[in-house]
């Protein structure tokens, strides 16, 4: 068959809409197939939008769908990502009908979007499609009569039996939630798609999160389920993959023989506030470091993954965790520093500390601080140094990132602080967010002494560049299908292994000690010994050039 290139050029481009096209009189006939592959290409991604469907949020009431579901929602609608053919089925304890239901959402959407100026009219739209069910999450009949709804709604709206369900519950009732969807003839993939969303954490050790996989793998396969981590939805998170793979001029260096330690960290300026009974059965290692902080290593340490697909980046992030080298239980007081906020008072007020908090036991062994010095051994990493510390009731709220790399075999130079003469590559993924690559100049002036400068990026810079919230990212991925941000069961279990030893030391040996920080400042003193060599932790600020021991609260 013989295809002219006029012919090429009005299939991509209609007559109605060709401009210049010189292109197809100059260039060889290759360019056009190219072009036409792209378009192709661009139309399967129109293609691959969300499908109508039915979204079921369990827990409705609570805080989670309160602060950050509604919200997200808002802005999927706001900017056309939701389906045409939407609805949204609450279920909570609480003694709501639809009416209060919808009040409610519509409060959390106002006091916890991100933009001061609302558009009513596209809240009062979605809200619409809002449906409350109160229910105990007990009773079979409660069940049924879901599924009778659900059945209802999909003649009713055509939403062609998609549906997916979101578990905004305690981890304790996911498994006798999805029993019970499951004897409903809820999990079937018969008439559309069926996805089970489950947040943090997952599992309360190795033991349990390889029951609670192996439970809901005897229901449902395993593309069913989305176990959701809100930091790998946030933008700076994935720019991770893109700073890494997509510049030749940091790729040659990012090996033990240009590094020479890195560090993690995800501070927060509040407490525990009203969630004291439930923080005080978990502790900052299962509720920051198991998911988030392991996955911020995982996602610097891999080796380029062979295409975007979720199991290729999945499988370079298991590998990592393969590699971490085992902390013997013996070894837990050499390498990992665990610490509780005490009272203090800051600007003339007075912060209490974690055992004064409300439903915390006054004899609380529960870390709100950990601080833990790690290898990765594998060829790219070997005998480099990762430290990662998380923490309640630190200086500002902070996530990072920072590569420091190894200093010149030979320093020429004066300069009046050497610990601060190493280069840093800073990764900010919270507040604002960008890049900081930190060098040292010359002087103005006679002589060769030398300071330090930064040379920075901040998304803000961007005109009319707006960083989506991690769960409308994630609660879009869930609705198209890419589960590229979310954990994997292999990974989850790799790292609930990697931290089993820790968890096991610190319930069978009270020896170990766990040091007090006033509430206000970076953390134990102990914590600075583990980086050792005379260096310290950075201690960052909200703005992501400036550091010091001193920072706005």
């Amino acid at each position: 068959m013989v295809v002219k290139k006029k012919a090429v050029r009005d299939l991509i481009f209609p007559p109605s809409r060709q401009v210049n096209l010189l292109l197809f009189n100059l260039a060889d006939f290759k360019i056009a197939v190219i072009i036409l592959t792209l378009y192709i290409v661009n139309c399967f991604h129109i293609m691959n939008k969300a499908e109508d469907h039915i979204l079921v949020v369990f827990g409705a009431t609570g805080d989670l769908a309160f602060r950050k579901i509604a919200p997200a929602l808002y802005y999927m609608k706001l900017y056309g990502n939701l389906p045409e053919n939407f609805e949204l089925i609450g279920i909570g304890r609480k003694n709501l009908n639809t009416v209060d239901f919808r009040k409610r959402m519509r409060e959390g959407i106002i006091s916890f979007s991100e933009e001061k100026e609302l558009k009513y009219d596209v809240i009062e739209a979605l809200l619409r499609h809002f449906i409350y069910i109160q229910s105990d999450l007990v009773s079979p009949e409660d069940y049924r009569s879901l599924k009778l709804m659900i059945e209802q709604l999909n003649v009713e709206r055509k939403m062609n039996g998609n549906c997916i369900f979101y578990f905004a519950v305690p981890p304790g009732k996911f498994i006798d939630i999805t029993n019970h969807l499951s004897e409903a003839g809820l999990t079937v993939e018969s008439d559309g798609f069926r996805r089970f969303v489950y947040e943090k954490p997952f599992g309360y050790d190795l033991a349990s999160c390889r029951e609670l996989n192996n439970t809901l793998h005897s229901i449902l396969s395993e593309k069913q389920i989305y176990r959701i981590d809100h930091y790998l939805g946030k933008e700076t998170v994935q720019n991770l993959l893109v700073t890494r793979f997509s510049n030749g001029l940091f790729e040659p260096l990012w090996n033990r023989n240009y590094i020479h330690h890195v560090e993690v960290t995800a501070a927060e300026s509040i407490g525990v506030e009203n969630r004291g009974g439930f923080y005080d059965s978990s502790g900052a290692l299962r509720d920051m470091v198991q998911n988030h902080l392991l996955h911020m290593v995982g996602l610097t340490a891999m080796e380029p993954p062979s295409s975007l697909q979720p199991d290729a980046i999945g499988n370079e992030i298991l590998k990592v965790f393969q590699s971490l080298q085992v902390i013997k239980e013996e070894e837990v007081p050499e390498y990992v520093v665990r610490g509780q906020y005490t009272a203090s008072v800051v600007r003339g007020e007075s912060l209490p500390g974690y055992r004064q908090e409300p439903g915390v036991n006054p004899d609380s062994r529960t870390e709100t601080f950990v601080a833990i010095k790690f290898f990765i051994n594998n060829w790219r990493w070997g005998g480099v140094p990762f430290y990662m510390r998380t923490g309640k009731k630190l200086p500002a709220r902070v996530t990072e990132i920072v590569i420091h790399f190894k200093p010149t075999p030979h320093f020429l130079f004066h300069i009046d602080d050497m610990d601060k003469s190493v280069n840093q590559l800073i990764l900010r993924i919270q507040p604002d967010e960008g890049i900081v690559l930190k060098f040292s100049i010359k002087k103005p002036g006679t002589g060769f002494s030398v300071e330090n400068v930064s040379m920075d990026f901040h998304y803000s810079d961007l005109e009319q560049a707006r960083i989506p919230s991690a769960y409308e990212r994630l609660l879009g991925d869930v609705m198209t299908g890419d589960k590229t941000l979310f954990a994997r069961d292999d990974i989850v279990e790799a790292a609930w292994k990697f931290l089993e030893p820790i968890n096991n030391a610190w319930a069978t040996n009270p020896d170990i000690r766990i040091y007090g920080y006033p509430a206000g400042t970076w953390g134990p003193e102990k914590a600075d010994e583990l980086i050792g060599e005379g260096l310290t932790w950075r201690y960052p600020c909200k703005n992501i050039a400036d550091e010091g021991l001193y920072c706005e609260l």
